[in-house]
């Protein structure tokens, strides 16, 4: 079950999606599910929407950075050198992922917590 459809995915992109475009959409917003879930499925139906589509759109890219691969963090280009370099961020180049916002957003994430060996549990 998505938490999201291709057309909420297409208006946050700013373009129309291909064809092929719209079948990937749709699989990787049931995958999307999936990971929201084994995060937290008792998140709002708002956050899940949100994030589903966050995920998505980081694997689809942006018509606007076409010239970039998808994942990149930095990149620079020369011309007549034939010089071009990229930097990747942390193994998200073309996968779904949660990022710190995404799992705020679900209720998730770091949280630092302490629990004193001496108090009774309750």
């Amino acid at each position: 079950m998505a938490y999201a459809s291709t057309d909420e995915v297409a208006t946050r992109c700013r373009r129309t999606l291909s064809d092929e475009e719209l079948e990937i959409c749709e699989a990787l917003l049931e995958d999307a599910a999936v990971i929201i879930d084994s995060y937290n499925s008792n998140a709002s139906d708002d956050a899940k929407r949100v994030v589903s589509c966050n995920m998505v759109i980081r694997v689809l890219g942006d018509s606007d950075s076409a010239q970039m691969p998808i994942g990149t963090t930095q990149g620079s280009m020369s011309a007549l050198g034939y010089s071009q370099s990229f930097t990747i961020g942390a193994g998200s180049s073309g996968e779904l992922y949660l990022s710190k916002l995404d799992k705020r957003l679900l209720g998730v994430g770091n949280r630092l917590t302490f629990a004193s060996p001496w108090e009774a549990s309750e």
